[in-house]
């Protein structure tokens, strides 16, 4: 079966617009020619009624209707303006039919053809008859005595072959009208033609229907969010998007996007922002072949499990650093003492052994009896370890002491390492260099949670610790800005998630602390 319509979107909707619009303009011309036929016949009617009672109300007519000579002086005046106004015949009758007056005047003394009640009651009126002309139209009207009585009639007439010359007059015109539209029309929709063949590549409707279903079914399938944003608004957003953002169903309007995503930014790449419970991966990227100066596409990537795997990775990291440094550094021992026995100084080699291990027991048993989560124990071993290593004196305060009864302890140990490593290792990395030391405590009573981490670094203006706490950083730049913009975020997530309160202040030094409430069932 041959194609009836093209291909493409845009030749199909070329081809029916040009259907359409060829009925419309022959449809109109139809009506153009009917209303003109109907104004024509509309205009004789009174151009007959003015003729006929303009010379039945002249008081000659009646003059000569009286004096017995109508024929005489009426048949030359009638015809003169029957000339002039181009009608077909102005008849002049007494009111039992008999003509005065006649176009053919051999019809003169003859009856008149047609209806005369009317005007015999003294009333104008028009009518279609068929007389010794053929079909007209014609008006007929009485003329008055000077005492009201109807002594003669006047009718007027044009044949409808004289209208109908005149309506088909028309017709060249009216088919001008029609083709110049249909010309001005074609060029229309050939300009809408090109318009929508760029705009749809030349695809057909099924093409674009397979091409809207499969796009649609991959857009909110894959496990990466993503945003599609145009012109200030949201064009798309799939359904990874909605869950990683939060954001309601519907409609989405920029404004409930995060605040990271409000303003242009094409060409981010591997952008890390922390909301409010997840640790997002960001790529931004312009539409291509878009002309509007604002379109992207964002393509989100959830983080956060990665995040906290990371952290205890790291914090297992540091550990394993710290156990090859205290190797190192026993074999060094080992290698002294032995040197002090072979010297024959075996009282120094016991003594300097002695000090050693002691030190290092007090901090290991000081922790495993105040600190009842392993990893944070670990962690704050190994984050001494590693200071020490930086020449950076990190000391654990005696109020350091947290319950071992894992229910009554707010944070998971996975949180207690991302808050706490996180802020020792912003402190380590922001302390003085001429004065370097580092404070940790964490402690818990009946009422909350207290982490207090202080170094002697100069610390953050509020506004600066405000911004650190909501800021992410690109994976791809290894600053120390970057690292504590995402370190504090990270933590201010995990504050913000326990209702908590998280502060920096400068008093004995740069004091960081979080405060996480008690939840008394």
């Amino acid at each position: 079966m041959p194609r009836l319509l093209p291909r493409s979107l845009a030749g199909q909707a070329f081809a029916l617009q040009l259907v359409v619009i060829a009925l419309m303009v022959l449809a109109g011309g139809t009506l153009a020619l009917i209303d003109a036929r109907r104004d024509g016949d509309a205009a004789a009617r009174q151009q007959v009624t003015g003729i006929a009672s303009s010379l039945a109300q002249s008081p000659s007519t009646a003059a000569a209707i009286e004096s017995g000579t109508a024929s005489t002086v009426l048949q030359p005046a009638t015809e003169q303006v029957r000339e002039n106004t181009g009608i077909a015949f102005i008849t002049i009758m007494a009111p039992d039919r008999t003509r005065f007056t006649h176009t053919n005047p051999a019809l003169i003394g003859a009856p008149y053809l047609g209806t005369i009640e009317p005007a015999l009651e003294g009333r104008t009126f028009t009518e279609v008859y068929t007389g010794t002309l053929g079909p007209s139209i014609r008006a007929v009207a009485p003329v008055m005595s000077g005492s009201g009585e109807v002594i003669g009639l006047v009718s007027a007439g044009i044949t409808q072959k004289t209208l109908a010359q005149r309506w088909q007059d028309q017709w060249p015109q009216i088919l001008a009208i029609a083709l110049a539209a249909l010309c001005v029309s074609l060029v229309g929709i050939w300009a809408i033609r090109r318009r929508l063949l760029r705009q749809t590549h030349g695809l057909g409707p099924a093409e674009m229907r397979v091409m809207y279903e499969h796009h649609d079914a991959v857009l909110h399938s894959v496990s990466e969010g993503l945003i599609v944003l145009d012109r200030g608004g949201v064009a798309l957003a799939n359904d990874e998007a909605r869950r990683l953002l939060s954001l309601p169903a519907g409609d989405v309007d920029r404004d409930s996007l995060p605040t990271f995503l409000q303003s242009y930014s094409p060409g981010a790449r591997d952008e890390v922002h922390v909301t409010g419970d997840r640790v997002l991966v960001v790529n931004r990227s312009h539409v291509p072949g878009d002309r509007s100066p604002d379109s992207e596409v964002v393509t989100i990537r959830d983080r956060t499990e990665l995040q906290g795997a990371l952290g205890e990775l790291d914090s297992m990291r540091v550990f394993a650093e710290s156990l090859r440094s205290q190797a190192h550094e026993s074999a060094n021992r080992l290698h002294t003492i032995v040197t002090l026995v072979e010297m024959g100084r075996s009282d120094d080699a016991v003594r300097f052994a002695t000090d050693e291990l002691r030190l290092s027991q007090q901090l290991v048993d000081r922790l495993s009896s105040t600190v009842g989560e392993p990893a944070l124990a670990a962690l704050l071993l190994g984050k001494s370890a590693q200071a020490d290593e930086r020449g950076i004196d990190l000391t654990i305060t005696d109020d350091t002491e947290l319950p071992s009864d894992a229910d009554g302890v707010p944070l998971s140990g996975q949180e207690l390492i991302t808050v706490v490593g996180n802020l020792i290792d912003n402190a380590l990395d922001a302390c003085d260099r001429d004065d370097p030391w580092v404070e940790v405590t964490v402690h818990q009573d009946a009422d909350e949670l207290l982490i207090r981490v202080a170094d002697s670094g100069a610390g953050m203006d509020p506004a600066e610790f405000s911004r650190a706490m909501q800021r992410g950083y690109s994976t791809k730049s290894d600053t120390e800005a970057g690292r504590r913009g995402l370190g504090l975020a990270l933590v201010a997530q995990v504050v913000g998630r326990h209702h908590g309160t998280l502060t920096a202040e400068m008093t004995y030094g740069s004091v960081v602390t979080v405060r996480i409430g008690i939840d008394p069932r």
